[in-house]
C-alpha cells in the first residue's frame, strides 16, 4: 500500500518519448508537478505539446520514458526488463485519474447539457440517477449554464458547448485536468467567457495542466510556464520568469512574435 507523501508529485514524468513511425516528436520530456499547480504549456505549433497532454491521458502510446500519476506508473510496467503495457481494466483506472477537454467539444449531440454530464456518472462511476442530476446541476451552475441545462447541443453557441464539456470532465472528479486548446475552435467574441471559467477553477484550487495560444491568460493563471520546442521543453519557470525574463534565445523568438 502507497502510503501518500504529501511532497511527491501528482504527475511526474521523466524521460518522455513518442515517435510517429520514425519521427521523433517528444525526445525526452522531464515535468513534474504538485497537486493545486496550475501548469501552462506554450510553444509553437508541432512543438510537442498536445501530444504531452495526450500521452499523460493515455490517448497515445509513448515508447520510453515514465509517467507516474500519484506515485503510480501509468501505462506501462517494468517486467523482467521488458516494457510491458497495462491490460486495459488498468489503463480505464489511470485515465479516470484525469479529465480532459479538447479543442472540439465532442458533446453527443442527442443528448441535453444536463444528459451530457450525468452520462459518465451513470455508466462509469455508477452513481444513482439523484446523485447524478445533482451533481451535473452543480457544475453546470458552476460553469454557468445551469438554466441552459435542458438544450440540445446545437441550440448553444460553441463557448457555451465547451463551459458543458468542461462540466463533465470536471464531474467525474478527476486528480488533474487536462485542458488542449479549448479556445481555438471558438469565435473570438466567446473566448473570454471559457477562459474565465478555467481561471475560477484554478482559483479554487483545480490542480490544471494547459496547453494553450492565450499567453495574457497563461501569464495570469499559471504557476509554471514551460517552453516546448521541437519535442524538448526548452525552459520552464515562472510566468514573469518566462515572460519578461527569457533565457534561451528561442524563447525570447517566440514572444517576440506573439500578441500580449
Amino acid at each position: 500500500m502507497n502510503t501518500p507523501n504529501t511532497n511527491q508529485p501528482l504527475l511526474n514524468i521523466r524521460g518522455l518519448r513518442k515517435q510517429y513511425g520514425q519521427v521523433e516528436v517528444l525526445k525526452g520530456v522531464d515535468l513534474s508537478m504538485q497537486r493545486g499547480n496550475v501548469v501552462t504549456l506554450i510553444g509553437s505549433s508541432g512543438s510537442g505539446k498536445t501530444t504531452l497532454l495526450r500521452c499523460v491521458n493515455l490517448l497515445e502510446e509513448f515508447q520510453g520514458g515514465q509517467i507516474s500519476l500519484d506515485g503510480e506508473s501509468i501505462g506501462y510496467s517494468e517486467i523482467a526488463g521488458k516494457r510491458v503495457r497495462h491490460p486495459e481494466r488498468v489503463i480505464a483506472q489511470h485515465r479516470a485519474m484525469t479529465g480532459m477537454a479538447f479543442q472540439q467539444f465532442n458533446l453527443f449531440p442527442h443528448l441535453t447539457a444536463l444528459q451530457n454530464v450525468t452520462l459518465g456518472l451513470l455508466k462509469v462511476k455508477k452513481m444513482s440517477k439523484d446523485e447524478a442530476v445533482a451533481l451535473a446541476e452543480k457544475w453546470l451552475d458552476r460553469v454557468g449554464l445551469l438554466e441552459r441545462r435542458n438544450h440540445f447541443p446545437g441550440q448553444l453557441s460553441g463557448g457555451q458547448q465547451q463551459r458543458v464539456a468542461i462540466a463533465r470532465a470536471i464531474a467525474m472528479n478527476p486528480s488533474l485536468m487536462l485542458f488542449d486548446e479549448v479556445t481555438s475552435a471558438l469565435d473570438p467574441e466567446l473566448v473570454g467567457e471559457v477562459l474565465s471559467v478555467i481561471k475560477g477553477l484554478a482559483e479554487e484550487g483545480m490542480t490544471m495542466l494547459l496547453v494553450t495560444h492565450e499567453m495574457r491568460f497563461a501569464y495570469e493563471v499559471s504557476d509554471k510556464i514551460v517552453f516546448m520546442n521541437q519535442g524538448r521543453i526548452e525552459e520552464q519557470g515562472s510566468a514573469k520568469d518566462i515572460f519578461e525574463r527569457p533565457q534561451s534565445p528561442r524563447l525570447a523568438e517566440f514572444l517576440k512574435n506573439i500578441r500580449f
